[in-house]
């Protein structure tokens, strides 16, 4: 059975964009009700106001709605995948990442300095990072993977951040297989003590 906010969403991708008032006329429903679902469907992010339209200067502006950009998706995992499938030297690839971010040149700050620096400009580049102190060295958290789409098939991929990691703090890093910490959502790096 399908419901109306299905019906709903199923007129947009057909029409792609419309207002209430053209879903009622079109669905045979009343157009309170198709405002009601087209602001579940806006708060749960499918779809996205992308005009207000005023009607002959009286009345309150019409709404256009359409399918939002995470509703219509991209290709960028099959891209990712394709592209990754090619020889790929990651390594220079973390290089070429570590200097475009500016994390190059901080081998002159104390280590703990080095390391806020560091979280500041992965939080930035979206990898919810945070480092602590440990006995084999400082670890670097990973609390989320910007690559996740695609790192499952890829997990050289991890080999592009230990490059980006030893490139901005300038000591060998490893990465820690410690699943009780992956486990929690974290990928954690261990900054060897030379």
């Amino acid at each position: 059975m399908t419901t109306a906010r299905q019906k709903v969403l199923a007129h947009f991708k057909k029409t792609r964009s419309a207002s209430a008032r053209e879903i009622a006329r079109a669905l045979d429903m009343s157009a309170p009700n198709v405002r009601h679902h087209l602001g579940v469907l806006v708060s749960d992010g499918r779809l996205e106001v992308s005009a207000v339209l005023q009607r002959g200067g009286r009345g309150r502006p019409e709404k256009v709605y359409s399918l939002s950009q995470a509703a219509l998706g991209d290709n960028l995992s099959v891209l990712a995948d394709a592209l990754l499938s090619e020889k790929i030297n990651f390594e220079a690839i973390g290089e070429r990442i570590a200097q475009s971010q500016g994390l190059i040149g901080m081998a002159s700050q104390p280590m703990s300095k080095r390391l806020s620096a560091l979280v500041d400009k992965l939080n930035e580049m979206h990898y919810q990072a945070r480092w602590e102190a440990g006995a084999e060295g400082p670890r670097m958290m990973l609390g989320r993977c910007p690559y996740a789409k695609v790192i499952e098939a890829h997990p050289e991929l991890c080999k592009m951040e230990v490059a980006l990691l030893e490139k901005a703090i300038g000591r060998p890093v490893l990465q820690s297989a410690r699943s009780e910490l992956i486990g929690r959502g974290f990928c954690p790096f261990i900054f060897k003590v030379s």
